[in-house]
């Protein structure tokens, strides 16, 4: 697997073939499996960490609301199989997550986090890197945190709905802040001004 360093949207999401844990049973994983859906691809530090089990409880929470719209979630961190299985076996009052709604992939060797290019060469882990990526296996979004603080789960659900807007209707683009429901702004000098008249 390649390092892509300037790796940005619009480009091929990087495949990969990785152990996953997936309803506490070891599963091989690859990201060509998912053509044809939406996948939020997130990286996190380590398990048995701070904010880490926040945030894969909160995409595990949430996971039906990404399932209704064609999405699937995948976790990945440099901790092996057999860590991923013992964190999610811990109860969560006991630093673990418990039983999650989507696989949590292990790249210990750590060529995924070097591919997606969020490894920390300082503290070998993964940064917290997002990537949305499309039905035909492109990336649309990257973001990419800093290791002491967490993501939105809201922003990620928004920004997912609104990539799948622009994609249902080509002729449309989505404004700051665009929710799900709002109007959306039409590709013509014309009939776009109609969007700032009602507005």
């Amino acid at each position: 697997m390649n390092i892509q360093e300037n790796l940005r949207v619009g480009q091929v999401a990087p495949d990969f073939i990785a152990t996953a844990i997936v309803d506490q049973e070891f599963q091989v994983k690859k990201l060509s499996d998912y053509l044809g859906k939406y996948v939020v691809l997130f990286f996190y530090p380590l398990n048995f960490t701070f904010v880490c089990p926040t945030e894969v409880i909160a995409f595990s929470d949430r996971y039906e609301e990404f399932s209704r719209i064609n999405t699937e979630v995948l976790g990945i961190s440099v901790d092996s199989e057999f860590s991923h299985l013992a964190w999610i076996q811990t109860p969560r009052t006991n630093g673990g997550v418990a039983d999650i709604n989507y696989p949590l992939i292990s790249d210990l060797k750590k060529e995924i986090s070097n591919a997606y290019n969020v490894l920390d060469p300082d503290s070998g882990v993964a940064l917290r890197g997002l990537f949305i990526i499309d039905r035909e296996g492109i990336i649309q979004h990257i973001t990419i945190n800093n290791l002491s603080f967490g993501r939105s789960i809201n922003e990620t659900l928004r920004i997912l709905k609104a990539i799948q807007h622009v994609q249902n209707y080509p002729g449309e683009v989505c404004p700051v802040d665009w929710q799900e429901g709002n109007k959306a702004i039409v590709l013509n000098l014309g009939k776009s001004n109609m969007y700032f008249s009602e507005t």
